[in-house]
């Protein structure tokens, strides 16, 4: 389901195909993929490798032709069939996966690079703004090799926001980096960008980076957009099957339809159906055999519930257990259990509902989802 009419935003991807030829045969990896972002708006693009997410954000950089589409930024066309806006004439900056540091520039003069063009007390402004920006300023002498991880990041994330860029893009900027700190600096990159009013499209494939950093996030599946939309709508209203599974944990429960679009009855006992979903997320209202999306934080851990399930497998997660557990029936569900209940692998528990948001979809054969995600 991609964006509506991008109208006059300040990024404008409309319809856009991207493709390669080999020999006689054209390949075409983004279908007529579309979105938008105000000025000021942070955009991610998520998805698994190979969606073509990298894809989109070099045919906004400039790296890649257009076979059908446009791509309109600040009101000015940089890209359509037969016209490619040179990367350097785009005004578009770029963090890379490995920051592409200059090793015998220190931290200064590497974010002074795109600043050629400035005299020298502006420059010297401008790089003192950003170091302090980026939290730097007493790092500005030394080189990339005798920063952290985190360091070099945010030295790279400055160097591309020097020339005051009207888009910056950010490929994959925390892949090389342990998780713990990828989710500190996330939040620290959208203050930064944020403080510097600055509209940027990152592309990855943790949700967390995504949910930790865009205001708008288009959930891609095989070269189109399944979804443009908000963390909280992905989570609780999602569009299709692909992105239900995609995002967050859970499993699809089978489900019958007791009253058409208001009640449907699973293993567990009978649910209500939200009345705010809107046609797109309850697509089964009108079927009768029908897959209920149950989320680990809607299934509870109760000692007194009557319902039993199997510890199958857990991953402990510091506050929390991530369970993996079986029903009677063979269906597997995940639940996410405060970490004082250390239960043994094999044992039963009693759980119960609590699920505010009933997402069903129409029946398919059935998925096994029993992995505990890392």
């Amino acid at each position: 389901m991609n964006n509506p009419s991008p109208g006059t935003a300040h990024l404008c991807v409309e319809s856009i195909r991207v493709g390669y030829r080999l020999g006689r045969d054209m390949h075409e990896i983004v279908h007529a993929l579309s979105f938008s972002l105000e000025r000021g708006e942070i955009g991610c693009l998520l998805g698994p490798s190979g969606c073509g997410k990298t894809t989109v954000l070099r045919a906004i950089a400039g790296f890649e032709p257009l076979l059908a589409g446009r791509i309109v930024l600040g009101g000015r066309e940089i890209s359509r069939p037969g016209l490619t806006a040179a990367p350097e004439s785009r005004q578009v900056g770029v963090v890379f996966q490995d920051y592409a540091l200059f090793p015998h520039l220190n931290v200064a003069e590497n974010i002074a690079f795109g600043l050629r063009k400035l005299a020298k007390p502006q420059r010297v402004q401008r790089i003192q703004a950003l170091l302090s920006l980026v939290g730097l300023s007493v790092q500005s002498d030394k080189y990339p090799h005798e920063l952290s991880g985190g360091q070099q990041q945010r030295v790279a994330l400055a160097r591309a926001l020097a020339p005051k860029p009207d888009l910056l893009l950010l490929d994959e900027p925390f892949s090389n980096l342990d998780v713990d700190l990828r989710e500190r600096l996330a939040g620290e990159v959208r203050d930064i960008l944020k403080a510097s009013g600055t509209t940027a499209v990152l592309v990855t494939h943790d949700q967390h980076e995504a949910f930790a950093i865009a205001d708008q996030i288009g959930v891609m599946q095989a070269g189109e957009i399944a979804q443009w939309d908000s963390a909280y709508n992905l989570y609780h209203r999602p569009a299709t099957r692909f992105v239900a599974d995609f995002i967050g944990h859970g499993v699809f429960v089978p489900g019958i339809m007791d009253i058409p679009g208001e009640m449907v009855n699973i293993e567990l006992g009978s649910l209500p159906l939200w009345k705010g979903m809107d046609m797109c997320a309850t697509n089964a209202k009108n079927a009768r055999q029908v897959d209920v999306l149950l989320r680990a934080d809607d299934v509870v851990h109760d000692d007194g519930s009557t319902i039993k399930a199997e510890v199958v497998r857990k991953a402990f997660r510091g506050a929390d257990f991530l369970y993996t557990l079986k029903l009677p029936s063979g269906q597997p569900l995940l639940a996410l259990v405060p970490s004082h209940h250390d239960h043994a692998v094999g044992e039963k528990i009693g759980i119960r509902l609590c699920a505010d948001h009933v997402v069903t979809f129409l029946s398919e054969p059935k998925l096994e989802h029993t992995e505990v995600p890392n």
